[in-house]
């Protein structure tokens, strides 16, 4: 009977891309999520019955222990980026995953991989950085051979980050933005799960690994790019700090007078102070190349995936090569 590896998270931006690599190498997964019902999509990663989402809340001891019998490794992908009730930065991130490991080193789970973030930091002023350091810690604890990624802001056909900004193009001249100065070293998430994929499979030692992209740009930058690439002009705007932090606090008042029906993940006080601070590699530990995986460039992924916020959409592409032909 082939492994199983127990994935929380595994519907997740990353965990999509986690499991159909393992599911690839053979290994039964099984998808923790507490959505089951929404992440039927998962199954077609595999043959039928290898791949299965199982559900599960990652703040419960009971249904932690439950998805992890039989798993002889485990890939924690849960990671939040705006609290929301009972989810928030401690319960998901910190606590977690310490329960994720002292559970998983009870049932003699062989090996972990905890995704982090680059900039964890446990005296950081951002509570998303400060607890993701603090589920490294908490980790490490109890599964100390567990391999830590950290990997910069990932990109990829599914994520939030290109995406939200390509979409906001379509409602005027203008697009803003926090901290256009702030250094970025964007990771392609399938070289992530790559990374994730060689710590399960005991092909690299555990420890912490650092993973950036192989360039360095600003976010300003990032958006010059992304905007050359779905071949629209639009004005970027550095918001001041403080006009950002009356925004995010008004936009947390109406989350708050809705009793939560209106969820503010748009922004918040502490993705602005994430903001301030750049987000690259420190060359303090280990790397891609400790991997031996050479990282993919942003320029070289994106135009496969933003085409669809063009003006012309997929007949751009056609529209350009009729500016060839002689009436």
């Amino acid at each position: 009977m082939s492994k199983l590896v127990t994935i929380f998270g595994g519907s997740g931006f990353l965990g999509r891309y986690v499991a159909r690599r393992l599911a690839k190498q053979g290994w039964r997964v099984r998808v923790a999520t507490r959505h089951p019902n929404d992440s039927i999509f998962v199954r077609t990663y595999g043959s039928v019955g290898q791949v299965e989402p199982v559900f599960c809340n990652i703040r419960d001891d009971a249904s932690v222990r439950s998805v992890l019998s039989g798993a002889e490794a485990v890939v924690n992908c849960v990671g939040i980026l705006a609290e929301k009730r009972k989810n928030n930065f401690d319960a998901v991130q910190s606590e977690g995953a310490g329960r994720v490991a002292r559970l998983a080193a009870e049932q003699g789970v062989a090996r972990m991989v905890q995704i982090s973030a680059i900039g964890a930091d446990e005296n950081s002023d951002s509570d998303y950085a400060r607890s993701k350091a603090e589920g490294e810690a908490n980790v490490l604890q109890h599964m100390p051979g567990a391999m830590i990624l950290r990997p910069s802001i990932m990109f990829g056909a599914e994520d939030e980050f290109f995406n939200r900004f390509a979409a906001m193009t379509r409602f005027g001249p203008v697009l803003p933005m926090v901290g256009g100065a702030t250094k970025f070293q964007p990771v392609y998430v399938d070289d992530v799960a790559m990374a994730v994929e060689k710590g399960v499979l005991g092909g690299a030692p555990g420890g912490i690994y650092e993973l950036g992209g192989p360039h360095v740009s600003t976010f300003r930058e990032l958006m010059q790019q992304m905007l050359d690439t779905i071949q629209r002009r639009r004005i970027l705007i550095n918001l001041p700090v403080w006009i950002a932090r009356l925004m995010a606090f008004g936009l947390t008042v109406v989350q708050w007078l809705s009793l939560g029906l209106v969820h503010n993940n748009t922004l918040t006080s502490d993705q602005i102070t994430n903001l301030q601070s750049d987000n690259v590699a420190s060359g303090q530990h280990k790397g891609f190349e400790d991997l031996g995986i050479a990282p993919v460039a942003v320029e070289a992924v994106i135009p496969d995936y933003l085409w669809r916020f063009r003006p012309s959409g997929q007949y751009a592409a056609i529209k350009e090569s009729a500016k060839n032909l002689r009436a």
